[in-house]
């Protein structure tokens, strides 16, 4: 198993937030693939895949419509994606990837979570090279053979395929989403979910227990402000 097991791994293992904030972070996804590509899913490849993200959280199917007509209207806001980088304390990497409509605002949020927790934000390309961006698809396990699959699929850019409990995972750099999601759709494979992932190349074990709960304070602040999508850190789990 590779470094894609292992970091899929430690985060199952991680308190994940509400239903709430993910059907939050999955309401401006919805916004942004309308905004780029138009609402209808079966033109829209990025909006095809936010929808089936939604049904593996059971987001309900009036909230996902409800979305789109709102994302349809051309008098609402576009949400711009920004990347904060910094370093929690004893010298752990973070990046923290946001969707926000007022970047002011967010910009003010982020850097207060740092300094309370005693850590610093960083300008851009200070930590994002620390991790690799990578890209992923979690399909049906029933009547597939995973080696097969990934031998098959190494032309379209897949790297890691392995199974755990919940059907197959596929990984891949981050450019070749495009590319393997529209094979698998062409094989009749169904998507479950999709997305993207941040993996930082090499890891910090914190051994004294008070260093790792101060780290863990800043990530649960930035977890919880409502324009953070995601965060991402190099402290070993």
């Amino acid at each position: 198993m590779g470094r894609a097991f292992e970091f899929r791994k430690a985060r199952k293992m991680k308190r994940w937030s509400a239903m709430s904030k993910a059907f939050t972070r999955i309401g401006k996804d919805i916004v942004m693939a309308v905004k780029e590509g138009g609402p209808d899913p079966d033109s829209n490849a990025r909006l095809r895949a936010v929808i089936q993200n939604a049904k593996s959280v059971n987001m309900p199917k009036d909230n996902v419509e409800r979305a789109i007509k709102r994302a349809s209207d051309k008098s609402l806001g576009d949400f711009k994606e920004v990347l904060f980088e910094g370093y929690a304390p004893h010298g752990i990497a973070i990046l923290v990837e946001t969707a926000t409509d007022n970047n002011t605002r967010t910009v003010a949020n982020v850097r207060s979570y740092f300094n309370k927790c005693n850590g610093s934000l960083g300008t851009s390309g200070s930590v994002e090279f620390m991790f690799d961006h990578t890209c992923n698809f979690r399909i049906p396990a029933e009547g597939i053979d995973p080696e097969e699959l990934e031998l098959e699929l190494i032309d379209f850019g897949a790297e890691e395929v392995f199974v755990d409990d919940d059907g197959i995972l596929i990984y891949a750099p981050f450019e070749s989403f495009g590319a393997l999601q529209k094979e698998l759709e062409s094989r009749g494979i169904e998507i479950l979910s999709s997305g993207f992932e941040r993996i930082p190349q090499v890891t910090k074990e914190l051994e004294n227990e008070e260093h790792v709960a101060e780290v863990e304070k800043l990530l649960e602040k930035l977890e919880e402000d409502d324009d953070v999508q995601n965060v991402y850190h190099s402290m070993k789990e």
